[in-house]
């Protein structure tokens, strides 16, 4: 789930905490990043949740008959007969897997803020792609891409489920989009005779992705000082008041990553703090870190300290 670019980010997150607390250790850092990568897999199970929560919110409806009891002004709701027959929520609910997982974290959010639900629930049934899917045939194609049309356009961008996250993860925030779009990915490719476990990929591809994150933590971490000494040798004109917080935490990472990481690339590092720096820093920031860098690395060849070996890890 976690590409190298995404686990760059949350070293990146690390320093930034780390300017922002009381507690600078390394352990104190580690324990940070180790907690916010699994954070990520929560946030993607809760997300899955949602939709299992709606899908038995409907189910209840149709079982208790509930429209029966609704008030007059109420009636012309849609049915959710539709929504609760949903062959691929129907699944979702039925995913023992995922129920293991759910509660062993004991991720019981939607149903202590049940209002959340029914706000998702009731978005859905008076949607034009409810009014769509009701009257078109049923299968498992259909039922899917309704599922994936209705996370994409309803779900992911709903702004009150947005706040909710951002307030109960404190880096969630990050990891929405990421999540969002791995989910409706994964559903769009989810088979009638897929395995419970489809759902459940693991985080990381491998035990190397983790030993990189602690890695270039511990790297930019320890060797901070002369990092920054390195820094300020290609920015005579700039004061460290003047460097954004990101650009210089950046900028620290990919000259460890330079120095330190023999098997990446020096192209490849450039590209994924450019890429980070696009996203999270100001809108120059791509091109003065690329400046740096660039001087950096030559002068790291001309030196002797850039010691590259093999075909790389991306």
């Amino acid at each position: 789930m976690l590409t190298r670019r995404q686990i760059r980010v949350k070293v990146m997150q690390c320093f930034y905490a780390l300017l922002h607390t009381r507690d600078g250790s390394l352990e104190a850092q580690e324990k940070f990043l180790k907690q916010s990568i699994a954070q990520t897999y929560t946030l993607y199970l809760l997300m899955l949740g949602l939709l299992r929560e709606m899908h038995q919110m409907a189910v209840a409806q149709l079982e208790l008959g509930e429209r029966k009891y609704l008030k007059p002004s109420e009636d012309d709701r849609p049915d959710p007969r539709r929504l609760a027959e949903n062959a691929v929520l129907a699944s979702l609910s039925a995913n023992t897997a995922l129920t293991e997982a759910l509660e062993k974290r004991k991720l019981r959010q939607w149903y202590l803020h049940e209002e959340y639900v029914k706000n998702i629930f009731r978005q859905v049934l008076e949607s034009p792609e409810y009014a769509a899917y009701c009257a078109g045939e049923s299968s498992w194609a259909a039922d899917r891409q309704f599922v994936v049309g209705i996370y994409r356009d309803i779900v992911a961008p709903n702004d009150k489920i947005y706040d909710f996250l951002e307030d109960e993860g404190i880096t969630w925030v990050d990891d929405i989009p990421l999540v969002n779009t791995f989910i409706a990915k994964r559903l769009a490719k989810l088979g009638e005779q897929s395995p419970e476990s489809y759902l459940l990929p693991p985080l990381l591809k491998n035990k190397e992705d983790m030993d990189f994150a602690l890695e270039l933590l511990r790297k930019t971490m320890v060797h901070s000082g002369a990092l920054d000494q390195e820094i300020e040798g290609k920015t005579p004109n700039w004061d460290k008041e003047r460097i954004a917080e990101i650009d210089g935490i950046l900028l620290k990472m990919g000259i460890a990553e330079l120095l330190y990481f023999p098997s990446i690339p020096e192209r490849v590092t450039i590209n994924e703090y450019l890429e980070i720096a696009k996203e999270y820093s100001t809108p120059k920031s791509s091109v003065f870190i690329n400046g740096i860098l660039d001087k950096l690395i030559r002068d790291f060849r001309e030196s002797g300290k850039l010691k590259k070996t093999g075909r790389g890890l991306l």
